[in-house]
């Protein structure tokens, strides 16, 4: 499955519609689909294969409290979705490559 595939991207589209009803996301939310598959590919090709969702939590984790910054209820360092994948992109394409076998 590559993020170019229309039929993916379309169940894609559909799963992640539905599971924000599901977890009381708002609409209003931006999910940019491709970019969060391109960092998950990113950190599974460079680091290791469970690294992918690790990676896109941590990313959506970051990214949430830059919405939470701009209400003034987050402390952390605030930072906008691209920019946390970016940087998490980045980390995973220069990060070491693990031993054979692990």
């Amino acid at each position: 499955m590559t993020i170019d595939d229309p039929q993916p991207l379309s169940v894609l589209d559909a799963w992640v519609a539905s599971l924000r009803i599901e977890l009381g996301i708002s609409p209003d939310v931006e999910i940019d689909i491709g970019l969060l598959l391109d960092v998950a590919r990113d950190a599974a090709h460079s680091v290791a294969r469970p690294a992918a969702p690790l990676t896109t939590f941590l990313v959506g984790y970051a990214s949430g409290f830059s919405a939470g910054a701009a209400t003034g209820t987050a402390s952390p360092p605030a930072s906008s979705l691209p920019q946390v994948a970016a940087v998490a992109s980045a980390f995973a394409l220069a990060y070491p490559p693990a031993p054979d076998g692990e």
